[in-house]
């Protein structure tokens, strides 16, 4: 992991390319998942158990697709006293921030003879996509509730879980217990391209919803990419990302510890730290030699510190603070002496932690806040998944005969201006007879 001065050639064109990493999908990628897709869409269960058999679980059924009450009942006794009391705590906190973000219906009369408002409502189905993790031994609890608790807090009278199954046609424990604490309705046994595909068109067991949120691999993203229009979806989430700005107050173990954490999740994962600091730029590239060591997917951090990540020696904190918006990071850290005066220069970056003892895994399991986020940059225009993403609104309009009359020439005047002349003529008409 090489240090670069800040501004210069050499750090510009590193960035550049750790930027163009974005999410570039191949040809044979879109060809391969507009096949599942389709095969999906005109084969329904038949299809599903096809790529299930072949990829997932050679046994699994149609019969056995969704997952019984007896398979939830037996998860209960199959997870630990400690397991429940931590997912107790993260479904408590995460509720109590979500339920912050719930929208009103509003309606407004100022006006005279108008009546305009807005209404609020949940989508009625949504469909939430939990990885399955090697093969089902590493559950992704924090995906179920990151994706099911706002969907519940938002309304949706039907929430459906996916997920691979293991290889005996099982579903990990750890997961179904989460799905049930937080409203999941059903859970299916299937993941990757055609289990977007089932959710976005039905099939003859899993049926068809409004919205698709949660993170996956390649074929996944890919799948909710080509799907989105058909049905809504939180966004075409890339490879995970951090960017760390760092003063001489930062523990460099702690940095350290940080920046891996996030390049351990994929090669193509970007960890970039921006400091003031030549010493701690130093003292933070050798406690990461140090702690690579011990890791047990050190290959994987390997590979995305030695392709996408950077150490970069800034003048000051309002250059890193440029930066850092350039760059739009998913995670952004601060350590630094006073994260709360320095937070404001901030507009761009899917969720800040700020201090020395808010590591990003405080935000990917149990602060509160949504760990789905905006990567490659998305952070300049995208928010992470709330209770939004779920909420559709409709626009209330009503005008009395005479609130319409006072504004008739106006309309009329712009609708010509644009050549509608139907347009138009909808009003002329009704100005033309006579109030009842």
């Amino acid at each position: 992991m090489n240090i670069y001065r800040y501004p210069s050639e050499s750090a510009e064109a590193r960035i550049t390319s750790i930027e163009n990493r974005g999410l570039a999908f191949k040809d044979e990628d879109y060809t391969n998942v507009k096949h599942i897709l389709e095969d999906v869409r005109e084969n329904k269960d038949a299809a599903l158990i096809k790529y299930t058999n072949r990829f997932d679980s050679p046994d699994l059924t149609k019969e056995s697709l969704k997952v019984t009450d007896k398979e939830f009942d037996a998860a209960e006794k199959n997870v630990g006293k400690g397991f429940m009391q931590s997912l107790n705590r993260a479904v408590s906190q995460i509720e109590a921030f979500h339920r912050q973000q719930l929208s009103k219906s509003w309606i407004k009369t100022d006006r005279p003879g108008t009546f305009l408002g807005q209404l609020v409502n949940p989508v009625d189905a949504a469909g939430i996509y939990v990885p399955g993790g090697k093969g089902g031994n590493t559950p992704l609890v924090s995906s179920v509730l990151m994706g099911a608790i706002p969907a519940a807090i938002a309304g949706v009278r039907q929430i459906s879980m996916v997920t691979p199954s293991r290889k005996d046609g099982t579903v990990n424990p750890h997961l179904l217990v989460a799905a049930k604490k937080v409203g999941v309705n059903a859970v299916y046994k299937v993941g990757s391209a055609w289990a977007i595909a089932a959710l976005a068109y039905g099939t003859e067991t899993i049926p068809k919803v409004d919205v698709i949120v949660g993170p996956g691999n390649i074929y996944v993203t890919l799948a909710k990419k080509i799907v989105a229009g058909t049905v809504g979806i939180d966004m075409t989430a890339g490879p995970s990302e951090i960017l760390v700005i760092a003063d001489d107050t930062a523990n460099p173990e702690f940095t350290a510890a940080d920046l891996l954490s996030q390049a351990e999740h994929d090669p193509l994962a970007s960890a970039i730290l921006v400091t003031t600091s030549q010493q701690t730029a130093e003292a933070v590239k050798g406690a990461i030699k140090e702690q690579i060591k011990s890791l047990g997917r050190k290959e994987i951090a390997e590979e995305s510190l030695e392709k996408y990540g950077a150490i970069l020696v800034v003048p000051d904190l309002d250059v890193a603070a440029e930066l850092a918006n350039k760059i739009a990071p998913e995670h952004l850290e601060l350590q630094i002496k006073d994260p709360f005066e320095y937070m404001g220069q901030i507009r761009n970056a899917g969720a800040i932690f700020m201090g020395h003892y808010t590591p990003e895994p405080v935000g990917d399991y149990i602060a509160g806040p949504n760990h789905i986020l905006p990567t490659a940059g998305t952070a300049r225009f995208s928010s992470a998944l709330s209770v939004e993403t779920f909420i559709k609104k409709t626009s209330i309009i009503h005008y009395s005969r005479s609130a319409f009359e006072n504004e008739a020439e106006d309309i009329i005047r712009l609708a010509e201006t644009e050549g509608l002349d139907a347009h138009a003529n909808s009003v002329k008409v009704r100005l033309k007879t006579k109030s009842k």
